[in-house]
């Protein structure tokens, strides 16, 4: 069920009105209901994956039932490396196993008549990359003594099923979100009005910027060897607002759709195209799932170490992952490898004057204009890496581009689409301190022009839409 659906707009409303009417003074029962709110949201995708994210749930719900009761360090190790090896595995199974096979297949130069490796014929589940590490960090934090283990089961199938965020995140740790299906909610009414707000702004990246720039990009994209330079650094440009506006836009519906239901999820982007530098990027691009890697994959291979190869090691094994977890395609890879190999040169140490610096203490100190500039140049090149459908196709656009290929003229029904770009962009940038521009536009302007305001945006929602696309990261 897609957020920006009509399917959705009838959902919303009635699991809002049964939680609040039925679960009024009974934490259980609304917990229960949104269980199965969650459960009806997932299972309109496809019913037969409810019975694998119920499975997850089970595993490291008495994963974590069992840590705090092991006896020794070993046993501890084995019944962590239960919900690991499930977690994981399935991951491998479902998304994985095909491209390494091929991989394997390949690098070896295996001949199909002497010995054949089968490739499964399997869908991925939407959301499959995001539940999986929610509850793979549930595991790993009660291990490590962060977190005590839930002993209520329902609280733990919601806090893995919550609909809002399941299927493209925020990946939430259970410090954060378990606790609040513990706590009494009674219905705020500011809290909710906040929340209709932010889903409207999501709307508006999503409907009216994301997907009119699909437009375009999938125009170009579609047969890059038509097309000069300037229309696919144009199109690689838009690329990346597309996405952007595509993935933030999802996550303000849903961090707004949870409000509405008395929740709170942590924020997962902070205007990233305004970075000084590309290790700034990911501190503002998808900062939960920096987050979870940064906690569990970089912070336990680097151990605190001050020794440049070693954290550089690290961030080449964590980013390569990151690249990896987005889909199972070179380019995806070699989009994190690429992102590593910055950071890394922006980390070089030089020492002047007695005093260890890097190329990032430099870009604070220049321009905010030249930074944005060589910061948005770095990651725009990688996110061709991103868009393309092999190696092959990314390296040829850059190269056209490089070429300085002439361009055709881009016709008037291409160009109105990219209109609300600097719309977006201006208001990002003024209300850059809130959790959405609205935020700001409610406590500034009065009734009158705040209600004038919605209604534009409405107006924008629903005359201005791009044709309907599925969320990018729905795929991962």
């Amino acid at each position: 069920m897609l957020f920006n659906s009509l399917s959705f707009g009838f959902f919303l409303p009635i699991a809002f009105l049964v939680y609040w009417a039925v679960g009024r003074q009974n934490i259980r029962q609304q917990n229960l209901v949104l269980l199965v709110a969650s459960y009806i949201f997932y299972g309109l995708w496809d019913w037969r994956f409810l019975s694998l994210i119920f499975a997850s749930s089970i595993v490291d719900y008495y994963v974590g039932i069992l840590l705090p009761k092991a006896k020794s360090k070993a046993q501890k190790n084995s019944i962590l490396a239960l919900s690991v090896v499930w977690n994981l595995g399935v991951l491998f199974i479902f998304k994985y196993y095909n491209f390494f096979i091929a991989g394997f297949s390949e690098l070896f130069a295996l001949n199909a008549d002497e010995y054949v490796f089968s490739s499964l014929r399997v869908i991925l589940p939407v959301g499959l990359s995001f539940y999986t590490f929610q509850t793979l960090s549930y595991s790993i934090d009660v291990y490590r003594d962060r977190i005590k283990p839930s002993k209520n089961l329902m609280n733990f199938l919601c806090f893995v099923s919550f609909f809002p965020q399941l299927v493209a995140g925020p990946i939430e740790r259970a410090r954060n979100l378990l606790p609040q299906f513990d706590k009494e909610r009674k219905f705020d009414l500011e809290l909710a009005k906040d929340g209709l707000r932010q889903i409207l702004w999501g709307l508006f990246k999503k409907v009216v910027v994301a997907d009119n720039a699909a437009v375009v990009v999938n125009t170009i994209y579609a047969s890059p060897e038509d097309h000069g330079s300037l229309s696919l650094l144009y199109s690689s440009v838009l690329f990346f607002f597309q996405i952007y506006c595509d993935f933030a836009g999802y996550s303000d519906i849903a961090i707004g759709t949870a409000r509405l239901f008395g929740f709170r999820l942590s924020k997962n982007f902070n205007i990233p195209y305004l970075s000084r530098s590309v290790a700034e990027f990911w501190q503002r691009w998808h900062i939960t799932l920096t987050k979870w890697f940064t906690d569990y994959v970089y912070g336990p291979l680097a151990k605190n170490s001050k020794n440049y190869l070693v954290r550089t090691g690290a961030l080449f094994v964590s980013m390569g992952l990151i690249g990896l977890w987005h889909g199972a395609n070179w380019t995806f890879i070699v989009f994190g490898l690429f992102q590593a190999l910055t950071i890394s040169i922006e980390r070089i140490p030089v020492t002047i004057k007695g005093k260890v610096v890097n190329i990032n203490y430099y870009l604070t100190k220049m321009p905010l204009g030249l930074t944005v500039i060589y910061s948005f140049t770095l990651i725009m090149t990688s996110c061709i890496f991103f868009r393309s459908e092999n190696l092959d196709m990314a390296f040829f656009i850059i190269g056209r581009i490089l070429e300085g290929v002439p361009s055709e003229p881009f016709s008037l029904e291409i160009g109105w689409r990219v209109l609300f770009i600097p719309l977006l962009i201006m208001m990002e940038y003024f209300t850059r301190n809130q959790d959405h521009p609205f935020v700001k536009i409610e406590s500034k302007t009065g009734r009158v022009a705040r209600w004038a305001m919605y209604y534009l945006f409405i107006f924008f929602i629903f005359r201005y839409a791009g044709p309907k696309e599925e969320f990018i990261y729905f795929q991962f």
